[in-house]
């Protein structure tokens, strides 16, 4: 098996292991915060609503400050690695990514389905400005994640790394068929969903790691 050489000139000084290291947190920091929510949120349920929802109510804050954050690590992760990758894309649409879930933070999804408790049930009738802005800082943000994975999966194609092309791909996929699901008003959408984008997530941080071990390595 081919192993993919990082570029020489790209491989100095700390910071790019501390960058690599953001985009490594991006998945366990999402996951853990957004589903203990989930599950100790009252009135909260998963198979009905989107972790978007979790936004809304006294504790809102905490997954707003989840979107920020983890957009921050993003972005952070993908000046990273720009630096490790000979890849114009990847590093791009990781970026893309990381400005989305700001975006998704700064503009919050709309109340709906009784959540937060009290909130009528069902579907409103229209939807906030905040709400709509929300949504489409989601569909770039998939978008972003979706195409990174296809890029980089194409990226080890030809380094010759076929494991790590494959598991590219099916993380894409992942999210590819978890966010078609719940745009087409399957059951547990939400699940579906966010069950696609940790995948899609979890992988970035894999070869992110992979990376940042290699650089410690001097490989």
């Amino acid at each position: 098996m081919t192993t993919v050489q990082l570029p020489a000139a790209r491989t100095a000084g700390l910071s790019t292991r501390t960058l690599l290291g953001c985009a490594v947190l991006t998945t366990p920091v999402w996951t853990v915060v957004a589903l203990t929510q989930a599950a100790t949120r009252d009135g909260f349920d998963l198979t009905r609503h989107p972790l978007s929802m979790l936004s809304n109510g006294s504790l809102g804050w905490v997954q707003i400050t989840n979107f920020l954050l983890v957009g921050a690590l993003a972005v952070a992760g993908a000046a990273g690695l720009r630096r490790v990758l000979d890849s114009t894309w990847a590093p791009r649409l990781l970026r893309v990514f990381g400005l989305g879930m700001i975006a998704a933070g700064v503009f919050v999804l709309d109340p709906a389905d009784g959540f937060p408790v009290g909130t009528p049930g069902g579907v409103p009738a229209s939807m906030s400005w905040h709400g709509m802005a929300h949504l489409a800082a989601g569909s770039i943000t998939f978008t972003a994640m979706i195409a990174a994975c296809y890029v980089l999966g194409r990226y080890f194609r030809r380094a010759g790394e076929r494991g790590l092309a494959i598991g590219s791909w099916v993380a894409g996929t992942a999210l590819l068929l978890g966010n078609g699901w719940a745009m087409s008003g399957g059951p547990a959408g939400s699940v579906t969903l966010a069950a696609g984008v940790i995948a899609a997530m979890l992988w970035i941080s894999v070869v992110a790691a992979r990376y940042r071990a290699r650089y410690r390595q001097g490989r």
